[in-house]
């Protein structure tokens, strides 16, 4: 029980371990246990008293913008380790993270099917209208269809038909398929005839007062809804979370009431990984207010999910109009621009600002040709991104560059455009700025994967190689006997290459290095096993 328990640590906690190794070194310094590398986590603890919590928008903004955690230890770039990791780096399954593409083989219509393509709504009876707003720019409706699913149906904005609802389905289906939870999100069509109110539904005015909804209400909704050619409003239906919604996580700390929830979110490389694909998908909006924990049970046991959502904003959209040029390139309150444009007398402009954009509608403002993934920015700071190291940008990069062509062409293809210029300028940057975060993450580490004994050597996969980045390299290896006990490691003499050594230690492990002395790793092996990788930059 005592091993289990310093297991579970080191896979949640190594800071906590390695103080309890210089306190009780004997019990505490194994570097591997039986069962490593872990792949899941285990069993949820069950959650008794989950709390309900709301997270205003606006006060995320300035928090994030002018009071970030950890900010100083940010510039002084002293990042955390990152946690709940197992002893490959990878990411566990877990309530967060769900290994999916790059971490097992997926046919690509299991990729676009995503979080699901079995609960569309009935389209053949009608909709009953829950409730519905009509303040801003942004209008929504609640419905329930004739199987009593719960979905809620947005829409484009007038100026850029299928521009949001594109982006909704297409972020719901990547971010699933990278390995997080989202809801299932469908384009529909529907005429004005498919929406019923009842003595039940309900309207929000722009006051957020409540009254009972009118057929007149659904009529105000829908008149800022775009048409296509057949007098159809197209929307996007998103089915309802399972579970009892308690609200957004946040991009720092840990939830109280959780007794799951050990690692502080700033510190999860599947949260601080989440950067990059943020930035190859251009998803500006990634905060806590476009994400949700709920409750669910499975087994008997009552534990807290997370879930990603409202993905109207990635792409080129802004959910309510294109997105700005500045999105994707600087923070909404970024000073610098300001300031260059100002010692310069207006002669510096940035790259960004050049930018071509195609005159299609239902792409907005979408490119690839200025995309810098190093320096792509989220609208407002986030805890966890400015946190990451050259090691979560690496495990990000590595599920990105498996999206096939062919795949990435498949998932945008159910966005149901109706320009095909839209999808394939759509397809065309995703491949290339895909490209580039392979180029941009791979460089910063020693991107050697895949590890495996084969016939009596130690074999990997140069990604860099790989996916043509660069011709291969020249590597070293050193060999050492392994003490799992102690972490101690003793050079053998006589071996070099690749080939295993003939030592009688149980455990060996390989350093491995290339031209560039600050990038190497170490791969640690129980016989024909891979152990674990420990990666330096």
């Amino acid at each position: 029980m005592v091993q289990v328990q310093q297991r579970l640590l080191r896979l949640y906690i190594p800071i906590v371990l390695g103080a309890m190794a210089a306190v009780f070194p004997a019990r505490t310094a194994q570097k591997f246990y039986p069962d490593d590398p872990l792949w899941k986590e285990p069993k949820p603890r069950p959650v008794t008293k989950p709390l309900n919590r709301k997270i205003n928008d606006y006060y995320d903004f300035f928090q994030e913008t002018f009071f970030e955690p950890d900010k100083e230890q940010i510039k002084q770039h002293r990042p955390q380790p990152s946690q709940a990791v197992n002893t490959l780096g990878e990411v566990p399954d877990s309530a967060w993270f769900t290994n999916r593409i790059g971490s097992r083989p997926m046919t690509i219509d299991e990729l676009v099917r995503g979080p699901g393509d079995e609960h569309a709504p009935v389209m053949d009876r009608p909709w009953t209208v829950v409730s519905g707003k009509n303040e801003g720019v942004t209008p929504g409706l609640v419905i329930r269809d004739a199987a009593n699913r719960k979905y809620f149906l947005k829409f484009d904005p007038k100026s850029n038909p299928e521009l949001a609802s594109t982006a909704d389905v297409l972020g719901s289906k990547f971010f699933y398929d990278l390995g997080y939870n989202t809801p299932e999100n469908y384009i529909v069509y529907f005429s004005r005839g498919q929406l019923s109110v009842n003595q039940d539904s309900v309207y929000t005015n722009p006051a957020g007062r409540q009254r009972p909804m009118t057929r007149h209400d659904v009529d105000d909704v829908l008149e800022k809804v775009p048409r296509d050619r057949e007098g159809r409003y197209r929307g996007m239906a998103s089915l309802a979370v399972a579970g009892d919604l308690i609200g957004p996580f946040r991009y720092y700390g840990s939830r109280t009431d959780d007794p799951n929830d050990v690692v502080p979110h700033q510190n999860r490389r599947d949260l601080r990984g989440l950067y990059v694909f943020s930035a190859w998908l251009n998803h500006t909006d990634s905060k806590s207010i476009n994400s949700i924990d709920t409750v669910i049970e499975e087994d008997g046991v009552k534990f807290i999910k997370h879930y990603l959502l409202d993905f109207g904003a990635i792409l080129g959209s802004d959910s309510f109009e294109a997105k700005s040029p500045r999105a994707g390139n600087v923070y909404l309150f970024d000073a610098k621009p300001a300031y260059w444009q100002f010692v310069s007398l207006g002669f510096y402009v940035p790259g960004w600002m050049l930018a071509h954009y195609p005159d299609i509608p239902a792409v907005g403002h979408l490119e690839y040709e200025s995309f810098d993934p190093v320096n792509w920015r989220n609208n407002y700071p986030n805890p966890a991104f400015d946190e990451r190291t050259p090691g979560d940008t690496y495990w990000a990069a590595k599920k990105v560059m498996s999206f096939s062509d062919d795949a990435i062409r498949a998932i945008v293809a159910t966005a149901q455009f109706s320009d095909p210029r839209a999808a394939d300028w759509i397809v065309k940057c995703l491949i290339e700025r895909r490209n580039r975060i392979g180029r941009a993450f791979f460089d910063r580490v020693l991107p050697l994967d895949s590890f495996a004994v084969r016939d009596g050597k130690l074999s990997f996969e140069d990604l860099a190689v790989k996916y043509s980045f660069r011709g291969p390299g020249n590597y070293s290896v050193q060999w050492f006997d392994f003490e799992n006990s102690s972490g101690e490691k003793a050079p053998i003499a006589g071996a070099a290459g690749y080939e295993l050594p003939h030592s009688a230690a149980q455990m060996h492990a390989a350093e491995i290095r290339g031209s560039d002395s600050q990038k190497s790793l170490t791969v640690y092996l129980r016989g024909d096993q891979v152990l674990g990788i420990d990666r330096k930059w």
